[in-house]
Protein backbone atom coordinates (compact mmCIF):
# COMPACT_ATOMS: atom_id res chain seq x y z
CA UNK A 1 0.00 0.00 0.00
CA UNK A 2 1.52 3.38 -0.96
CA UNK A 3 2.49 5.79 1.79
CA UNK A 4 0.04 8.67 2.13
CA UNK A 5 1.34 11.36 4.47
CA UNK A 6 -1.01 13.37 6.65
CA UNK A 7 -0.87 17.17 6.46
CA UNK A 8 2.16 18.32 8.50
CA UNK A 9 1.56 20.10 11.79
CA UNK A 10 3.52 23.21 12.73
CA UNK A 11 5.90 21.09 14.81
CA UNK A 12 6.31 18.51 12.05
CA UNK A 13 6.98 21.24 9.49
CA UNK A 14 9.68 22.71 11.69
CA UNK A 15 11.11 19.26 12.41
CA UNK A 16 11.45 18.62 8.68
CA UNK A 17 14.06 21.38 8.40
CA UNK A 18 15.84 20.10 11.51
CA UNK A 19 15.89 16.57 10.08
CA UNK A 20 17.64 17.86 6.97
CA UNK A 21 20.25 19.48 9.21
CA UNK A 22 20.65 16.17 11.04
CA UNK A 23 21.18 14.32 7.75
CA UNK A 24 23.90 16.86 6.90
CA UNK A 25 25.59 16.27 10.27
CA UNK A 26 25.53 12.49 9.77
CA UNK A 27 26.78 12.90 6.18
CA UNK A 28 24.36 10.25 4.95
CA UNK A 29 24.55 9.27 1.30
CA UNK A 30 21.52 8.77 -0.98
CA UNK A 31 20.01 5.35 -0.27
CA UNK A 32 20.91 5.39 3.44
CA UNK A 33 18.15 4.21 5.77
CA UNK A 34 16.57 6.76 8.13
CA UNK A 35 15.19 5.42 11.41
CA UNK A 36 12.18 7.16 12.90
CA UNK A 37 13.10 6.11 16.42
CA UNK A 38 16.64 7.41 16.08
CA UNK A 39 15.34 10.83 15.05
CA UNK A 40 12.69 10.78 17.79
CA UNK A 41 15.38 10.06 20.39
CA UNK A 42 17.64 12.79 19.01
CA UNK A 43 14.94 15.48 18.95
CA UNK A 44 13.27 14.23 22.16
CA UNK A 45 9.82 13.96 20.61
CA UNK A 46 7.46 11.10 19.85
CA UNK A 47 7.60 9.20 16.57
CA UNK A 48 4.32 10.73 15.34
CA UNK A 49 5.66 14.22 14.41
CA UNK A 50 8.84 12.59 13.08
CA UNK A 51 6.77 10.41 10.76
CA UNK A 52 4.75 13.43 9.61
CA UNK A 53 7.95 15.38 8.97
CA UNK A 54 9.49 12.52 6.98
CA UNK A 55 6.26 12.14 5.04
CA UNK A 56 6.38 15.81 4.09
CA UNK A 57 10.03 15.45 3.09
CA UNK A 58 9.08 12.45 0.96
CA UNK A 59 6.43 14.55 -0.78
CA UNK A 60 9.07 17.17 -1.61
CA UNK A 61 11.54 14.54 -2.88
CA UNK A 62 14.15 15.10 -0.17
CA UNK A 63 13.69 11.56 1.16
CA UNK A 64 12.09 8.42 -0.25
CA UNK A 65 9.50 6.16 1.37
CA UNK A 66 9.68 2.45 0.49
CA UNK A 67 6.71 0.28 1.34
CA UNK A 68 7.27 -1.91 4.42
CA UNK A 69 10.86 -0.69 4.68
CA UNK A 70 10.62 2.91 5.89
CA UNK A 71 12.37 6.09 4.80
CA UNK A 72 15.63 6.49 2.90
CA UNK A 73 17.82 9.43 1.86
CA UNK A 74 16.89 10.47 -1.68
CA UNK A 75 19.48 13.20 -2.32
CA UNK A 76 22.51 14.71 -0.66
CA UNK A 77 21.32 16.80 2.30
CA UNK A 78 23.71 19.60 1.32
CA UNK A 79 21.75 20.00 -1.92
CA UNK A 80 18.39 20.44 -0.16
CA UNK A 81 17.41 24.10 0.18
CA UNK A 82 14.54 25.92 1.87
CA UNK A 83 12.51 25.76 -1.34
CA UNK A 84 12.62 21.95 -1.23
CA UNK A 85 11.27 21.75 2.31
CA UNK A 86 7.59 21.40 3.14
CA UNK A 87 5.84 24.60 4.08
CA UNK A 88 5.64 25.07 7.82
CA UNK A 89 3.63 27.58 9.80
CA UNK A 90 5.24 30.99 9.60
CA UNK A 91 7.64 32.29 12.20
CA UNK A 92 5.57 35.30 13.26
CA UNK A 93 4.50 33.81 16.59
CA UNK A 94 8.01 32.58 17.31
CA UNK A 95 9.52 36.01 16.75
CA UNK A 96 6.76 37.81 18.66
CA UNK A 97 7.34 35.66 21.73
CA UNK A 98 11.10 36.04 21.36
CA UNK A 99 10.97 39.83 21.10
CA UNK A 100 8.50 40.12 23.95
CA UNK A 101 10.78 38.05 26.16
CA UNK A 102 13.89 39.99 25.13
CA UNK A 103 12.08 43.20 26.06
CA UNK A 104 10.63 41.80 29.32
CA UNK A 105 7.06 42.10 28.12
CA UNK A 106 6.36 38.54 29.23
CA UNK A 107 7.63 36.95 32.47
CA UNK A 108 10.37 34.37 32.83
CA UNK A 109 7.76 31.69 33.65
CA UNK A 110 4.69 31.22 31.47
CA UNK A 111 1.98 28.68 30.68
CA UNK A 112 0.57 27.69 27.31
CA UNK A 113 -2.81 29.08 28.37
CA UNK A 114 -1.28 32.49 29.11
CA UNK A 115 0.36 32.63 25.70
CA UNK A 116 -2.78 31.44 23.91
CA UNK A 117 -4.69 34.34 25.48
CA UNK A 118 -1.96 36.91 24.91
CA UNK A 119 -1.32 36.11 21.24
CA UNK A 120 -4.80 34.83 20.38
CA UNK A 121 -3.22 31.83 18.70
CA UNK A 122 -4.45 28.21 18.54
CA UNK A 123 -3.13 26.07 21.38
CA UNK A 124 -1.52 23.61 18.94
CA UNK A 125 0.44 26.41 17.30
CA UNK A 126 1.59 27.74 20.67
CA UNK A 127 2.59 24.23 21.80
CA UNK A 128 4.59 23.65 18.59
CA UNK A 129 6.35 27.00 18.98
CA UNK A 130 7.26 26.24 22.59
CA UNK A 131 8.60 22.82 21.57
CA UNK A 132 10.79 24.50 18.96
CA UNK A 133 12.12 26.97 21.53
CA UNK A 134 12.83 24.14 23.98
CA UNK A 135 14.78 22.23 21.33
CA UNK A 136 16.81 25.34 20.53
CA UNK A 137 17.81 25.53 24.19
CA UNK A 138 16.27 28.75 25.48
CA UNK A 139 13.08 27.39 27.02
CA UNK A 140 12.54 24.55 29.48
CA UNK A 141 9.39 22.68 30.44
CA UNK A 142 8.77 22.87 34.18
CA UNK A 143 7.82 19.72 36.15
CA UNK A 144 4.07 19.42 36.14
CA UNK A 145 3.05 22.79 34.74
CA UNK A 146 4.35 25.67 32.67
CA UNK A 147 7.56 26.69 30.95
CA UNK A 148 10.61 28.69 32.01
CA UNK A 149 12.73 30.84 29.70
CA UNK A 150 16.44 30.26 30.09
CA UNK A 151 19.02 33.01 30.22
CA UNK A 152 19.61 34.67 26.87
CA UNK A 153 21.89 37.33 25.53
CA UNK A 154 19.50 40.23 25.88
CA UNK A 155 21.86 43.16 25.56
CA UNK A 156 24.43 44.49 23.13
CA UNK A 157 27.13 43.97 25.75
CA UNK A 158 26.16 40.32 26.16
CA UNK A 159 26.17 39.89 22.39
CA UNK A 160 29.64 41.43 22.09
CA UNK A 161 30.94 39.37 25.02
CA UNK A 162 29.74 36.25 23.22
CA UNK A 163 31.75 37.20 20.14
CA UNK A 164 34.81 37.94 22.27
CA UNK A 165 34.47 34.51 23.88
CA UNK A 166 34.29 32.91 20.46
CA UNK A 167 37.34 34.90 19.30
CA UNK A 168 39.28 33.20 22.11
CA UNK A 169 37.85 29.67 21.87
CA UNK A 170 37.57 29.09 18.11
CA UNK A 171 41.13 30.06 17.09
CA UNK A 172 42.41 28.15 20.14
CA UNK A 173 40.72 25.03 18.76
CA UNK A 174 42.73 25.33 15.54
CA UNK A 175 45.93 25.60 17.60
CA UNK A 176 45.30 22.40 19.55
CA UNK A 177 47.94 19.64 19.11
CA UNK A 178 46.77 17.04 16.62
CA UNK A 179 44.01 19.20 15.15
CA UNK A 180 42.31 17.37 12.29
CA UNK A 181 39.20 18.16 10.25
CA UNK A 182 38.21 15.18 8.05
CA UNK A 183 38.18 15.78 4.30
CA UNK A 184 34.54 14.66 4.16
CA UNK A 185 33.55 17.37 6.65
CA UNK A 186 35.45 20.03 4.68
CA UNK A 187 33.74 18.95 1.46
CA UNK A 188 30.30 19.01 3.07
CA UNK A 189 30.86 22.50 4.45
CA UNK A 190 32.24 23.69 1.13
CA UNK A 191 29.15 22.40 -0.70
CA UNK A 192 26.96 24.30 1.73
CA UNK A 193 28.98 27.46 1.18
CA UNK A 194 28.76 27.18 -2.61
CA UNK A 195 24.98 26.69 -2.40
CA UNK A 196 24.68 29.82 -0.27
CA UNK A 197 26.85 31.87 -2.61
CA UNK A 198 24.76 30.71 -5.55
CA UNK A 199 21.54 32.06 -3.98
CA UNK A 200 21.36 32.77 -0.24
CA UNK A 201 17.81 34.13 -0.59
CA UNK A 202 16.51 30.54 -0.69
CA UNK A 203 17.44 30.10 2.97
CA UNK A 204 15.47 31.35 5.96
CA UNK A 205 17.04 33.30 8.81
CA UNK A 206 16.92 30.19 10.99
CA UNK A 207 18.64 28.10 8.30
CA UNK A 208 21.37 30.69 7.84
CA UNK A 209 22.02 30.78 11.57
CA UNK A 210 22.08 26.98 11.85
CA UNK A 211 24.34 26.52 8.83
CA UNK A 212 26.79 29.12 10.08
CA UNK A 213 26.77 27.70 13.60
CA UNK A 214 27.28 24.20 12.23
CA UNK A 215 30.33 25.34 10.26
CA UNK A 216 31.96 26.96 13.27
CA UNK A 217 31.09 24.04 15.56
CA UNK A 218 32.44 21.52 13.04
CA UNK A 219 35.70 23.44 12.81
CA UNK A 220 36.04 23.57 16.60
CA UNK A 221 35.13 19.86 16.77
CA UNK A 222 38.27 19.10 14.78
CA UNK A 223 40.27 19.96 17.89
CA UNK A 224 39.05 16.81 19.62
CA UNK A 225 38.49 18.89 22.78
CA UNK A 226 34.85 18.44 23.93
CA UNK A 227 35.08 21.36 26.38
CA UNK A 228 35.83 23.86 23.62
CA UNK A 229 32.95 22.52 21.55
CA UNK A 230 30.52 22.52 24.47
CA UNK A 231 31.39 26.13 25.30
CA UNK A 232 30.77 27.24 21.72
CA UNK A 233 27.45 25.39 21.53
CA UNK A 234 26.24 27.08 24.71
CA UNK A 235 27.09 30.53 23.37
CA UNK A 236 25.40 29.74 20.05
CA UNK A 237 22.19 28.75 21.83
CA UNK A 238 22.22 31.96 23.88
CA UNK A 239 22.91 34.29 20.95
CA UNK A 240 20.37 32.80 18.55
CA UNK A 241 17.65 35.44 18.97
CA UNK A 242 19.86 38.50 18.75
CA UNK A 243 21.65 36.90 15.80
CA UNK A 244 18.35 36.63 13.94
CA UNK A 245 18.09 40.42 14.12
CA UNK A 246 21.57 40.86 12.69
CA UNK A 247 21.00 38.23 9.97
CA UNK A 248 18.24 40.36 8.45
CA UNK A 249 20.98 42.27 6.61
CA UNK A 250 21.29 39.78 3.76
CA UNK A 251 23.93 41.84 1.94
CA UNK A 252 26.56 40.54 4.37
CA UNK A 253 25.75 36.82 4.00
CA UNK A 254 27.77 36.22 0.83
CA UNK A 255 30.76 38.12 2.25
CA UNK A 256 30.74 36.00 5.42
CA UNK A 257 30.55 32.74 3.50
CA UNK A 258 33.37 33.71 1.17
CA UNK A 259 35.49 34.10 4.31
CA UNK A 260 34.22 30.71 5.51
CA UNK A 261 35.39 29.10 2.27
CA UNK A 262 38.80 30.77 2.55
CA UNK A 263 39.03 29.43 6.08
CA UNK A 264 38.26 25.89 4.88
CA UNK A 265 40.94 26.20 2.17
CA UNK A 266 43.57 27.08 4.79
CA UNK A 267 42.51 24.22 7.05
CA UNK A 268 42.59 21.76 4.17
CA UNK A 269 46.09 22.97 3.25
CA UNK A 270 47.25 22.42 6.83
CA UNK A 271 47.91 26.16 7.36
CA UNK A 272 46.30 26.14 10.78
CA UNK A 273 48.00 29.22 12.24
CA UNK A 274 46.92 31.29 9.23
CA UNK A 275 43.43 29.85 9.62
CA UNK A 276 43.39 30.79 13.30
CA UNK A 277 44.39 34.37 12.54
CA UNK A 278 41.78 34.62 9.77
CA UNK A 279 39.14 33.30 12.17
CA UNK A 280 40.12 35.91 14.79
CA UNK A 281 39.72 38.69 12.22
CA UNK A 282 36.47 37.18 10.91
CA UNK A 283 34.87 37.13 14.37
CA UNK A 284 36.16 40.59 15.29
CA UNK A 285 34.78 42.13 12.10
CA UNK A 286 31.45 40.33 12.53
CA UNK A 287 31.12 41.67 16.08
CA UNK A 288 31.80 45.24 15.00
CA UNK A 289 29.37 45.07 12.06
CA UNK A 290 26.51 43.25 13.77
CA UNK A 291 26.45 44.91 17.19
CA UNK A 292 25.00 48.21 15.87
CA UNK A 293 22.30 46.24 14.00
CA UNK A 294 21.39 44.30 17.14
CA UNK A 295 21.23 47.56 19.11
CA UNK A 296 18.89 49.33 16.70
CA UNK A 297 16.80 46.65 15.01
CA UNK A 298 13.49 45.60 16.51
CA UNK A 299 11.17 43.09 14.95
CA UNK A 300 7.57 44.22 14.56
Amino acid sequence: MPFEPSPPTALAGWLAARIVERLRELELEPGAHITEQGLADHFKVSRSPIRLALGALAESGAVEHRANRGFFVAQHAAAITGGDLPAADDDKLYYRIAEDRLNNRIPQRVTEAQLVRRYRAPRKRVAATLSRMAHEGWLERLPGHGWAFQGMMDSVKGYEDGYRFRAVVEPAALRQPGYRLPAEAIQRLRQTGMALLEDHTRFTDAELFDLGSNLHETIVGGSGNPFLLDGLRRVNALRRLLEYRAKRDRAKVAEQWREHLALLDLIEAGKLEQAARLLEDHLDIARKKKSPIVAKKKRP
